[in-house]
């Protein structure tokens, strides 16, 4: 297995159980600075329900999310943006009737340090406070390839768009680790290779370790450092993508004779 740098996020053997149903069982592992880490597994391993968990949406029965030697845990859902956590969703989750820049706008709300009366008065801290959030706004656009778009509501803009536009909100709030449940899902071929290569530079650009689930198997292989493969909530491997293909559980469970 090749050398992975010290890692800032670690699962540890969590455990989520639901009424008498274990979701997971025991899962640990560990991403990396700057690593794009891939979960995969069949439907009904324990993927969504992991990112839940990150994303604070549940609590595990047991077990621990530590980010930075500090756990998570203890922070809500509403919190963890300003923990260093960022997600886009399987589904689309947009405000469809404001603008693409109002959308990414939103993703820096937890970056700011605005209040109401200020923000009324339009008192000069407010005023640079909007200055900034503009500059960022359109900084990240340009990344992304949508500045073009900044000023269409997110409503009229074609799915592939749609969900760039998720991912720049994402990234307005600067986080340490970026969860992506199932970007690939919808696109095409072709916007599937764009979006990997596109995954790649927000990595370098933004410093941001991503924690991606996908069942497009040739986006993961092609663009992860590293990949835990789950199934029936317990982990089943863990290693390089090379490792992760040649594993016989793994075949057995996931890979074998699959072309997605």
């Amino acid at each position: 297995m090749t050398h992975r740098s010290e890692t800032i996020l670690d699962v540890r053997d969590v455990h989520v159980e639901f009424s008498g149903i274990v979701a997971l069982d025991g899962v640990s592992f560990g991403i990396a600075q700057d690593e794009i880490l891939g979960l995969i597994g069949p439907n009904g391993a324990g993927k969504t329900t992991l990112f839940n968990c990150l994303s604070r949406l549940y609590h595990p029965t047991q077990g621990d999310i530590v980010l930075d030697g500090k756990s998570i845990l203890n922070r809500p859902a509403h919190q963890i943006a300003k923990v260093g956590i960022g997600r886009t969703f399987q589904n689309v989750a947009l405000f469809a009737d404001l603008t693409v820049r109002d959308n990414i706008s939103v993703g820096m709300h937890a970056l700011t340090r605005g209040n109401v009366i200020s923000d009324a008065l339009r008192l000069p801290t407010s005023r640079r406070t909007e200055a900034q959030i503009r500059a960022a706004t359109t900084e990240i656009a340009e990344l992304l390839e949508i500045a073009d778009v900044l000023d269409v509501t997110a409503a009229n803009l074609p799915f592939g768009t749609q969900k760039r536009v998720e991912l720049a909100r994402a990234l307005a709030a600067k986080p340490r680790i970026l969860l992506m449940d199932e970007p690939a899902g919808g696109l095409n071929q072709e916007e599937v290779f764009v979006l990997g290569d596109l995954m790649k530079r927000v990595r370098t650009e933004f410093r941001t370790s991503i924690l991606l689930v996908e069942h497009h198997m040739g986006l993961v292989m092609s663009i992860a450092d590293h990949v835990v493969a789950l199934n029936f909530g317990r982990k089943l491997a863990e290693g390089t993508p090379a490792e992760i293909q040649a594993h016989p559980r793994v075949i057995e469970a996931y890979l074998g004779g699959g072309d997605t």
